[in-house]
């Protein structure tokens, strides 16, 4: 198969946005720029197209993918029953960075819902994403645009490493502008509970409905959990080399961070750190990649996968990196880093 590459850096062409939605109402695969990150599309109502995003991207099937709406109207199709925290989720926040999970309807296979009776919804601010959604029959199931537990794409170039020759048609609409995927709530068990964290902290959903919880099982490792939401259950996001995290004073983390680079040096071995600004003259003996400045939290969320994806490039053998708890990103960033190093924490 030969993957087109559709240049919309300048904006949306209409004529490649119609071909696109013919690919979708066809039943094929159209990678597409949101502002989280780029997506993996397919005809959400057609069982045989969701199934072949499972394959392409090799997922687990019982892992869910999110519906990407255009417009408030399209989400009574695909549910049974709108609690009035959705309509003020989405007065406040949609279009925008988060998915709302609630009762399916009949509409809405389950290989689309990974076999729950659930369904993720969520209207992307993005205007190639909405063009493309609504070209395509309105209803886009869409994963991250990578091969299952790699970094997530921000970058067309990143859905091509991972995707050329595999899907039709990748969207090329410049670098996303947040970077990591899109906070989750779940709607359906009377609190409103955060299934994955992201740009829309629960600072901000709690300031619209009150309340809002983290799940308890967020950072689950358990195999007997059925994941709820995309990003629960399995381990994602992950670079080629181990990736550790270690926690603490920044002069401890510094220090350990050094002995750990020197220690891999020796044994012929080359470490790659992930800094702040502040830090990273800091380091020796590793490759370093900063980041950036811990004052600027979304600057740190657009370049985490991007960095991930790059010590891939420059094969390190291990990759070492400092905690980020930022005041509103932080849980979000901080999560996906430890799905990364699949929890591999060292404290000092």
């Amino acid at each position: 198969m030969k993957t087109v590459l559709e240049d919309m850096r300048d904006g949306v062409r209409m004529d490649g946005i119609r071909r696109a939605g013919d690919i979708l109402l066809s039943g094929g695969l159209v990678a597409f720029p949101t502002e989280t990150v780029y997506g993996l599309g397919a005809n959400a109502l057609n069982p045989e197209a969701s199934a072949k995003i499972y394959r392409a991207k090799g997922r687990p099937s019982d892992n869910p993918l999110i519906v990407h709406i255009a417009d408030w109207e399209a989400i009574e199709r695909i549910t049974v029953e709108i609690p009035p925290e959705a309509k003020l989720l989405s007065d406040a926040f949609w279009p925008g960075p988060l998915t709302m999970i609630l009762r399916k309807s009949a509409a809405v296979p389950y290989a689309t819902t990974g076999g729950l009776d659930t369904v993720a919804v969520r209207m992307p601010d993005n205007e190639i994403a909405r063009a493309l959604i609504l070209a395509g029959g309105g209803y886009v199931a869409a994963p991250s645009a990578n091969t299952s537990g790699r970094p997530s794409p921000t970058t067309a170039q990143h859905v091509m490493e991972d995707m050329d020759g595999v899907i039709d048609m990748v969207l090329d609409g410049g670098p996303v502008s947040i970077g990591l995927e899109s906070t989750i709530v779940d709607l359906t068990e009377g609190t409103p509970v955060i299934l994955r964290p992201g740009y829309i902290s629960q600072d901000m959903l709690r300031q619209v409905l009150g309340t809002a919880e983290m799940d308890r099982g967020l950072t689950s490792e358990d195999p007997s959990v059925h994941p709820k939401a995309p990003g629960m259950k399995y381990r994602h996001y992950a670079p080629r080399a181990p990736l550790f995290i270690v926690e603490g004073s920044r002069e401890h983390v510094v220090t350990k961070i050094n002995a750990l680079a020197a220690a891999q040096k020796e044994a012929g071995g080359l470490a790659g750190v992930i800094a702040a600004d502040e830090t990273r003259d800091c380091y020796a003996n590793a490759a370093v990649k900063s980041i950036g400045s811990r004052d600027q939290e979304l600057t740190i969320a657009q370049h985490l996968y991007e960095i991930l994806r790059e010590f891939d490039e420059m094969d390190v053998s291990v990759i070492y990196s400092e905690s980020f708890e930022t005041p509103q990103m932080g849980a979000a960033i901080m999560n996906r880093l430890m799905k990364a190093a699949g929890h591999q924490v060292i404290t000092v």
